[in-house]
């Protein structure tokens, strides 16, 4: 159910303001380009700076102009355990597929504690992908522990960021071959899925959908020389959004298409003249823009 290419959906501002209708609209292209799924408001959708009503919005927002069409796994992460069982149970109960639960940032939890917080937002009965990204949650969770989490029925898979790739082939001896591994990390999600990976949770994908839901197609159908044209079509873009923070960057460029503002929420700030260039840039080459 959970697999090729889905966009860590940027949240649209017009000036301070969500904008629904810009969502809708990137929803429905996403759709049409191919997108194999849709993740609302994880890091990508600016949920460190959205309230929590604009949260819980966000998510129903997708839920509904998706309407069916491709699963919606929600945003749903917390440092605070109550805090993220809560939002896992919203997303339930507004239609959701599935939930992103980043590991717990900021307080640096042991792998029992990482055990203890994902073992009870699993009881809400939501399938759970783990988003383990020891880069911005500065705590790793380790292949054991994960393997222990596999074995709880809602613990479907992991969006994995550490940009390991032997983390997949060891996270398939600990956790099984069934287990979902999402990569997410763009410029190694061709040999993420080389290893076992089955798909990309990505940032790019918010600039690209068409080109890079061909490429997951063809390493699902293991044409790993036609993904590998894909991504060296896309790695400029790939290394240009990733510049300064990545949503930034993707906002940016879908600015470039007319599709969004690129509209940012302080601590962010918009990207720099020389920021901009290369994703101009980037995306000529990509093909994206003339």
């Amino acid at each position: 159910m959970f697999k090729g290419s889905m966009p860590a959906l940027v949240t649209p501002f017009r000036g301070d303001e969500v904008d629904f209708d810009a969502l809708d609209a990137l929803v429905d292209w996403q759709i049409d380009e191919g997108s194999d799924g849709l993740v609302p408001v994880g890091t990508t959708g600016e949920s460190p700076t959205l309230s929590h009503r604009e949260h819980e919005a966000v998510v129903e927002a997708v839920v509904r102009r998706a309407a069916g069409r491709v699963p919606v796994i929600a945003g749903a992460g917390s440092n605070s355990t109550r805090e993220a069982r809560r939002l896992v149970e919203h997303a339930k109960a507004v239609g959701a597929d599935a939930a992103l639960v980043v590991t717990p940032y900021y307080n640096k939890p042991t792998q029992a504690g990482l055990i203890a917080h994902f073992t009870a937002v699993a009881e809400i009965g939501l399938p759970i992908i783990i988003y383990n990204i020891p880069g911005r949650s500065v705590v790793d969770m380790s292949p054991v522990t994960m393997g222990e989490l596999a074995k709880l029925p809602a613990i479907v898979g992991v969006k994995d960021a550490t940009g390991d790739l032997a983390r997949v082939s060891a996270q398939r001896m600990t956790c099984g071959t069934d287990f979902i591994q999402l990569s997410g990390e763009d410029a190694t999600a061709h040999g993420f899925n080389a290893q076992g990976g089955t798909g990309c949770i990505s940032v790019t994908c918010n600039v690209a959908p068409g080109l890079l839901a061909r490429m997951q197609a063809a390493c699902l159908a293991g044409d790993y020389a036609t993904a590998l044209d894909i991504q060296d079509r896309l790695m400029p873009l790939h290394q240009a959004i990733f510049a300064e923070p990545g949503l930034v960057g993707a906002k940016y460029a879908l600015s470039l298409l007319g599709r969004c503002a690129p509209d940012v929420r302080l601590p962010l700030v918009g990207a720099t003249d020389g920021v901009k260039d290369r994703i101009r840039d980037a995306m000529v080459h990509a093909g994206l823009i003339d």
